[in-house]
């Protein structure tokens, strides 16, 4: 086993993926921005990664009190320098159905009250966000899901509400209008946050519903079912996509800082 004191790869995500890592050790990460979730580091595929619960270990933490900016700077102190996130969405696109695979490309922000930047003060920095996810990770990701005998979506926006409840129809048909394609409340600021430490994200998103309107309720237990459902199968196109990954990051997340600042 190699040193488990940094990490290249972080996952995030939910329970059911934690043990993909071998001899996995948790690890409690103290950061400027108060204490995340425990985070497990060991080996996946021959590397060196780092498992983050984003909702804790068991599930306690609702999307509008996570603490995305303690998560994300954990992972950076960790070392990490590529995250693949796992995120249960609904479907806005009448095509996309549950079980569906999802891998946006775009997002639209309608978060209100999270903390959305680690630049409160100077410098003041504006991160371009024309890409708003990694190709590489996405890349990776759609050649995995082929792998694994699965089709996704790859031409995707995905809107991220502030949650925790549902949205209502009338919200759904607005997400609709603007263009959006599925509907989470974990996506963001997570991107935003990990382009800011130019770190690579990506997110692999499921399809557990239909979002409000579109089908007669919305139900936890619902997305509970197909979240186990998908369960192996996440499992082995994360597995896939971290082999797939070129060992020299070749895209613009590297350099996400250069003449972003005033």
């Amino acid at each position: 086993m190699k040193s488990l004191s940094r990490a290249d790869i972080a996952i995030i995500g939910g329970s059911g993926i934690e043990d993909l890592l071998k001899e996995a050790k948790p690890v409690r990460i103290a950061t400027p921005y108060g204490l995340p979730p425990p985070v497990s580091v060991g080996e996946i595929e021959g590397k060196i990664a780092v498992f983050l619960p984003r909702h804790g270990i068991n599930h306690t933490i609702p999307p509008h009190r996570l603490n995305n900016r303690a998560n994300i700077s954990a992972l950076h102190k960790l070392g990490v320098k590529r995250i693949l996130a796992t995120n249960a969405v609904g479907a806005l696109n009448s095509k996309f159905k549950p079980g569906d695979f999802v891998i946006p490309h775009d997002f639209v922000d309608f978060t209100k009250n999270r903390e959305q930047t680690f630049y409160d003060s100077s410098p003041v920095t504006h991160i371009d966000m024309s890409k708003p996810f990694c190709p590489e990770i996405q890349s990776a990701l759609m050649k995995a899901t082929e792998q694994v005998g699965k089709s996704a979506w790859n031409e995707a926006v995905i809107a991220c509400t502030e949650g925790p409840r549902y949205e209502t129809p009338a919200e759904v048909k607005m997400l609709q209008h603007v263009g959006c394609d599925v509907v989470g409340m974990t996506t963001l600021p997570e991107a935003v946050l990990a382009r800011e430490l130019e770190i690579c994200y990506a997110s692999l998103c499921y399809v557990t519903n239909l979002a409000a309107g579109m089908q007669a309720k919305q139900s936890v237990s619902e997305l509970t079912r197909f979240a186990e459902e998908n369960k192996l199968i996440i499992r082995e196109v994360l597995k896939k996509a971290i082999t797939l990954l070129p060992e020299t990051r070749n895209c613009k997340c590297v350099n996400a800082l250069k003449d972003a600042r005033l």
